[in-house]
């Protein structure tokens, strides 16, 4: 009987999953037939905005330079960008190289708020304060200080921002793609959520996601919220969710680029997504909920509301229920030697299965990401094909994450950031 009820658990989680995640397969089809939706991407904008871009910058002298002079290099009108960068618990010179470059800085000290979130709000009140109000601009770039932008990046999202759209991401590259198989696994993950998640939503009219960096908010949206009360371990999910939840449909802009730098060592990239899978279970215990009831509430809010719940819990949830009810049964078969002895290779090929699916389903969709993408991947053509084979064990170092994730109390790290790469470099890669 145990033998049975294990067997058919196993069966039962995959096909569950394999239900809930389907519409993610047909982003993936969706994305390599459709038709881009033109009047988004390709007219220009009746009107040229007054934008800010706002940083939030801890420690980073080496990098925020040229973030900064990516920003002066913008095609768009010089009068209608200014630049606030928040040195948050700064012991380095990165308020003084900031201001050096232009920008309007914002020193905090707070060790006890501590977090981009917090910085962020911290810049919103100081904007309000000292300009009047924060719609003295029409919008805000959120940007990290390890970025670099494209030339054209604010020219293109502001096509996006005219026509409508009140909170709008972008395209998500790497400054360090070719460093390991670690830079290389965040990068495929960032260019597969730009070309095959926010590309098709965008395309079948639904809502967008914002990812930690890159992203365009209205000052109608600041002023609404009173700043930025989004201070969870993944400010940038929770903003998504409460979008979602709200009915604020977010857009997103292929022609607009950004450069992003990831973690290079294995340490510190355990850190980071550590913080982030501690997030993603806050956002999921504070808003899934409200998500699963606004899908049925309101009906036009149902996919993206449904999508962003699936983004936040139902496979990382079953996983650990699935390795949870295994591991009982092999303790229940302990008290019986001959259960024990079947049940071993029952779960043995149950993981197997898994496993390998599992690695064939994120090889597919590194493939896929890999060839579409291919002239935008700064990285050479052996090494591109290579990293596909590893992305695969990249996503798998997340199922131990997020088991300790679950029991083990996070906080907010700053991650070192030492690429120092110009848009010119990224340019001529």
């Amino acid at each position: 009987m145990g033998l049975i009820l294990i067997k058919y658990f196993n069966l039962g989680i995959f096909v569950v999953l394999t239900l809930l995640y389907f519409y993610q397969l047909l982003y993936v089809v969706v994305a390599l037939v459709g038709e881009r939706q033109k009047e988004h991407f390709d007219k220009d904008a009746k009107k040229q905005h007054r934008f800010a871009f706002i940083i939030a910058a801890r420690n980073e002298s080496s990098v925020i330079a040229n973030l900064l002079q990516s920003i002066k290099q913008q095609n768009y009108s010089s009068e209608l960008i200014d630049i606030f960068v928040i040195a948050d618990n700064c012991t380095d010179n990165t308020a003084e190289i900031a201001r050096e470059c232009g920008a309007i800085v914002y020193e905090r000290f707070n060790n006890i708020l501590v977090g981009k979130g917090y910085a962020l709000d911290y810049a919103f009140e100081h904007i309000g304060r000292d300009c009047g109000d924060v719609e003295v601009y029409d919008g805000y770039f959120i940007f990290d200080a390890d970025n670099v932008v494209d030339k054209n990046y604010v020219y293109e999202m502001n096509k996006v921002f005219d026509s409508g759209f009140r909170v709008i991401t972008s395209y998500r590259n790497s400054k360090n793609y070719d460093t390991n198989w670690i830079t290389a696994g965040y990068s495929l993950w960032f260019l597969r959520e730009a070309k095959f998640l926010n590309n098709p939503r965008m395309m079948l009219n639904t809502s967008c996601a914002v990812s930690g960096t890159g992203f365009l908010i209205s000052s109608q949206i600041v002023k609404k919220n009173n700043g930025w009360k989004f201070q969870l371990l993944t400010e940038d999910i929770q903003f998504s969710v409460v979008n979602a939840i709200e009915g604020e449909r977010i857009g997103y802009c292929e022609k607009a680029i950004l450069y992003d730098e990831q973690p290079c060592t294995f340490a510190q990239s355990w850190s980071q997504r550590m913080r982030w899978a501690k997030g993603f279970y806050q956002v999921m215990f504070k808003y899934g909920k409200t998500l699963f009831t606004t899908m049925f509430k309101r009906k036009e809010r149902f996919v993206s509301c449904y999508d962003m719940l699936m983004t936040i819990a139902p496979a990382t949830i079953l996983t650990l229920v699935c390795i949870g009810v295994n591991c009982l049964f092999l303790l229940y078969g302990l008290n019986n030697p001959k259960l024990f002895r079947y049940l071993v290779p029952v779960i043995m090929n149950a993981i197997f299965f898994s496993a390998v699916n599992g690695y064939g389903l994120m090889f597919v969709l590194g493939l896929i990401t890999t060839i579409t993408e291919w002239k935008r991947i700064q990285c050479s053509p052996i090494k591109k094909i290579l990293y596909i084979f590893s992305f695969p064990i990249f996503i798998f170092t997340y199922v131990p994450i997020s088991i300790i994730a679950l029991f083990k109390k996070v906080e907010w790290k700053p991650i070192a950031h030492s690429v120092v790469k110009t848009a010119e470099d990224m340019q001529r890669s």
